[in-house]
């Protein structure tokens, strides 16, 4: 069957060749998907076309599926790795709904989290097709499954599925729209497609395709055919059936933290709350702490077959199991490749061994495992299971990592802490730690790249040289500032030439602007205005919310609500970049209470990013005072509404709370902590 595919764009684009590399990955992807499916594509042709002011990120309508620029057009000389990454996933998310979605579509709103959540998922196999060489599926656990467990483990979480009666107005069906349907929906298909098997898996998918084709379904209907397909293949067995198990993860919130007890043998659960004295009353049929779950844990240990990985399969229950006790140098580690969507916590001897193991030989764990050891302890200790200090020691080895998915990890998790602290001593000393941690990172990727001059051939190389850079010249690394101004001068005295490599741009353009002044940020303002590449508008845009300069970024906020100067597309996202600046946090604050009613009237009614807005202004928020501003700002625009950002707001007075008693339970061992190991 021949599918004719075209890309369609502004002419410029076109002309610039600038869709040739999605009108190349769009063929193998279609090709992937028939075979995955094991169910024809369902048209002739295939069109996609990108828009120049859209709002959402992408749209899978049937036959012409529609892109902002920056998720379809790839320049090959000045666009970015993470630029062809984001088209290669965008398009292989939208593809995947050709099939699931469109051929056989959901009944209600209610289940968008299964039309997401697969397409969420099955993209990186979409992906890992396109571009083998990328190892992209292992990057699931940093942008789908470490994300989503942030929001999943707040008392003001939700369910994956909804009753029907709860999903009718416009604004309700906006909210479904968020990283619980995304990202735990590919979570936990994830999950059910390893311990179903992906042939098994895929089976089902068939089945179920096949038989509601040009129809509609409920979720329900998907485990009938997954079940049908466990019962016909010999040799597959699961301790309970799939609806059995499924209703666990999509009719309850939240997700279980598992405790290893290598003393005693004893494994058992409970509800993970990132604030353990949050009161979650969203009561739900099901209970995690003694509910059986029903799968196979991944486990890997020194105690068994010679150190290799080993699966042992068991149901987590209060009922005290005894699968292994451990004793001596040796080590458990569960939820090998974060299998299964739930976090991990051991007794303290066995997290000092892991710790042993991290400093001594961090290659004998996997990538993967090494960024969840990471996750765990940081959010464990959040949750109080642990202590601080112990969290902090599952960085100390990062001096010796080279791998991206750990850093990026580390990174992310200590966010948090810069979030918390930026405004504080704490702050000082934290960068004089990271400094050392990352110095050595630094000087690997001078010498590998011979001083700046290649390209690292390693596709998550490329992401840790650009973390390597933007760390070194935030905490101040010898001779790294001085190298970022220098490129960014040399594209300023010669604008028709920019030497700066598109993977770098990001990074060197925010620092550039970050350590200069007016003219730094008006040339980037210049070549914004100029820029006939979405995805380097897009860098330009965020890098110009870098300036320390209070006057510009006031100006820069009264710019986001004209949209002669700013799209209206990107209008929210810009005052988010300015509130991730420590200097344009207050300053984005003040501005939207003071403009709400005409920021909800023109950029929040039928849009389902808006509840990103209220997030990212509100991620620093840690005092008392800014909680009782959160709560006025709520009291005060109840006659206005906050529309798809309601929950979004719940949730950020909830983390206000819980930041305040976590800072007041923290700084001073942190601050300690930080200064003797920077000493």
């Amino acid at each position: 069957k021949v599918i004719f595919i075209r890309i369609w764009a502004q002419r410029k684009a076109i002309a610039d060749k600038q869709g040739d590399y999605a009108l190349n990955v769009t063929g193998p992807i279609l090709q992937f998907y028939e075979h995955y499916y094991n169910t024809t594509y369902p048209l002739s042709k295939s069109d996609q076309i990108a828009l120049p002011d859209f709002h959402a990120g992408a749209m899978e309508n049937w036959g012409l599926v529609t892109y902002r620029e920056t998720a379809l057009l790839y320049d090959p000389i000045l666009s970015s790795t993470g630029n062809k990454e984001r088209v290669t996933t965008v398009i292989a998310h939208e593809l995947a709904h050709m099939w699931f979605g469109n051929l056989v579509t959901l009944q209600w709103w209610n289940d968008l989290w299964l039309n997401e959540g697969f397409a969420s998922y099955v993209e990186y196999l979409g992906a890992d097709y396109a571009e083998p060489t990328w190892n992209i599926k292992d990057q699931i656990i940093l942008y789908d499954v470490q994300k989503v467990f942030a929001v999943d483990a707040l008392a003001s979480s939700h369910p994956l599925s909804r009753p029907e009666d709860e999903v009718n107005e416009p604004a309700q069906i906006s909210e479904m729209f968020n990283t619980i349907s995304y990202s735990k929906g590919a979570a936990v298909i994830r999950m059910l497609s390893e311990f179903l098997t992906e042939p098994v898996f895929a089976q089902g998918l068939s089945s179920y395709l096949n038989t509601f084709a040009f129809g509609n379904t409920v979720y329900t209907d998907l485990w009938v055919h997954l079940q049908q397909a466990v019962e016909n293949t010999p040799g597959v067995q699961i301790p309970h059936s799939v609806d059995d198990i499924m209703n666990r993860w999509t009719l309850q919130m939240g997700f279980p933290v598992v405790t290893i007890d290598t003393r005693t043998g004893s494994i058992t659960q409970n509800h993970f709350l990132l604030d353990p004295d949050s009161v979650v009353d969203r009561p739900s049929q099901f209970k995690l702490r003694t509910t059986a779950l029903g799968y196979d844990a991944y486990i890997q240990s020194t105690s068994w077959q010679n150190q290799s990985s080993t699966k042992i399969s068991f149901e987590i229950s209060p009922d005290t199991y005894h699968p292994m006790r451990v004793s001596g140098s040796d080590w458990i580690l569960a939820n090998t490749n974060v299998s299964g969507y739930f976090r991990v916590n051991y007794d303290l001897d066995n997290w000092n061994r892991l710790l042993s193991i991290l400093n001594l030989n961090h290659q004998e764990l996997s990538v993967i495992n090494r960024a969840q050891i990471i996750d765990d302890a940081f959010n464990l200790a959040r949750a109080k299971m642990i202590s601080t200090t112990l969290a902090l020691k599952t960085t100390k080895y990062l001096f010796k990592e080279r791998d991206y998915i750990p850093w990026e990890s580390f990174l992310r998790n200590l966010d948090y802490y810069t979030l918390m602290f930026d405004r504080t001593e704490v702050y000082g000393a934290l960068q004089a730690y990271l400094k050392q941690q990352i110095q050595p990172l630094f000087e690997y990727f001078q010498t590998v790249t011979e001083n700046w001059t290649r390209v690292p051939t390693i596709h998550t190389d490329q992401y840790n040289q650009i973390n390597a850079i933007g760390i070194a010249c935030n905490v101040g690394v010898d001779g790294c500032r001085e190298l970022i101004k220098g490129w960014y001068r040399q594209w300023m005295d010669n604008q028709d030439h920019n030497p700066i490599h598109p993977n770098l741009k990001s990074t060197v353009y925010c620092t550039a602007i970050a350590f200069g002044g007016a003219e730094e940020w008006n040339f980037a303002w210049r070549m914004f205005k100029n820029s006939t590449l979405a995805s380097e508008a897009s860098r330009l845009r965020s890098a110009m919310a870098c300036t320390k300069l209070p006057w510009l970024l006031n100006r820069y906020l009264e710019y986001t609500l004209d949209p002669t100067k700013i799209r209206k597309q990107d209008a929210t996202s810009t005052i988010q970049y300015i509130a991730r600046n420590v200097v344009g946090m207050p300053l984005a604050w003040n501005f939207v209470r003071s403009r709400w009613s005409f920021i909800f009237q023109h950029y929040g009614k039928g849009s389902f990013s808006f509840s990103s807005l209220i997030n990212g202004i509100t991620r620093r928020f840690s005092t008392e005072f800014e909680l009782q501003e959160l709560e006025k700002f709520k009291e005060d625009n109840q006659h206005v509404g906050f529309g798809s950002a309601t929950l979004a707001l719940e949730q950020a007075i909830e983390k206000t709370t819980a930041n305040i008693k976590w800072v007041t339970e923290n700084e001073a061992e942190v601050l300690r902590w930080f200064t003797e190991e920077s000493a």
